[in-house]
């Protein structure tokens, strides 16, 4: 481009940037500085977002140490990819005081900075602090999305508060966000974990009622908890309404039922169905192990399958 006389702006350029290696990035950025180009902060975003995505959080911080000594103010965005990416690797106490660096230097975080922090806070065990962070964002004025809403009864379901977590559900509907399919397994799993199914079957007849539709994994939860719950005439009413409303079962839904039929010594009939599934030619390591220890809990021994 440039051997033919044509100047590229700055745009350009970043544009260019996507197209590199990791590696080669920098030497990119360090290049068109020589060419007498100013990195803008797209580019340092674009830069720093890659080495964080790729797991190079250190590198990342480097960068961010070189385009605020260059004069380039960071952005919410090149706040948000460094603590997702010191998020990943688990250090949230440099994320939560970038937090807290950004919005000294006058960056409102916005709903992906809490989403993201939230959501890490969650899969750390930390609900308390994810509540906390919630607080903080409606003090600021920033509507939680679905996803914060999910990471949030996700945190609750983890620690047993379901009763809690069912409060949230009916109160982000109340706010205007509506609940999709992940919030209500999320839910009908915890009620299900907790020898709760009636409640999670409950929950399930409120989302089809208001349209969202069950997918295989809600229905291998209830089926679960039913059977876990030693109700199996009603695990298999469930099943019989999920090939009704033609949600696919796979080798999960299977080996649920199975399992169920040996812990009430019907062996006969987990193994009509085990030979069913050989015949479809899913993996069964696992299902042979149900199987196997099925019959070791009879008092007669056959392995002739």
């Amino acid at each position: 481009m440039v051997k033919l006389g044509y100047a590229p702006d700055i745009i350009t350029l970043s544009s260019f940037l996507n197209g590199f290696k990791l590696s080669d990035a920098m030497s990119f950025v360090n290049r068109i500085q020589e060419m007498g180009y100013k990195p803008n902060v797209v580019i340092y975003n674009t830069l720093i977002d890659a080495y964080c995505k790729g797991g190079h959080v250190s590198d990342a911080l480097q960068v961010f140490d070189i385009m605020k000594r260059k004069g380039v103010a960071p952005s919410v965005v090149t706040y948000n990819s460094l603590i997702r990416g010191l998020c990943k690797l688990g250090r949230l106490s440099e994320a939560d005081g970038l937090l807290s660096y950004m919005t000294e230097k006058n960056i409102e975080p916005n709903v992906v900075t809490f989403s993201v922090l939230i959501d890490a806070c969650v899969k750390e065990g930390n609900v308390l602090e994810a509540k906390e962070l919630y607080k903080e964002m409606i003090r600021r004025s920033v509507d939680p999305d679905i996803r914060i809403y999910n990471s949030l009864i996700n945190g609750l379901c983890i620690h047993r508060r379901l009763d809690e977590a069912r409060k949230m559900l009916d109160f982000m509907v109340s706010k205007g966000c509506f609940p999709n399919v992940v919030t209500h397994n999320t839910l009908i799993t915890g009620f299900c974990k907790s020898k709760r199914a009636h409640d999670g079957m409950k929950l399930f007849c409120e989302m089809n009622h208001k349209g969202v539709r069950g997918n295989t994994f809600t229905y291998n939860t209830l089926i679960h908890g039913y059977c876990q719950a030693e109700k199996f005439s009603v695990a298999q009413k469930v099943m019989r309404r999920m090939s009704e409303s033609c949600v696919p079962r796979d080798i999960i839904t299977f080996n649920i039922l199975l399992d169920c039929l040996c812990d009430i010594g019907k062996i006969d009939k987990a193994l009509t169905i085990f030979r069913d599934m050989e015949r479809v030619r899913w993996k069964l390591i696992f299902t042979y192990n149900i199987i196997i220890h099925g019959m070791y809990k009879m008092p007669w021994i056959c392995f002739v399958v």
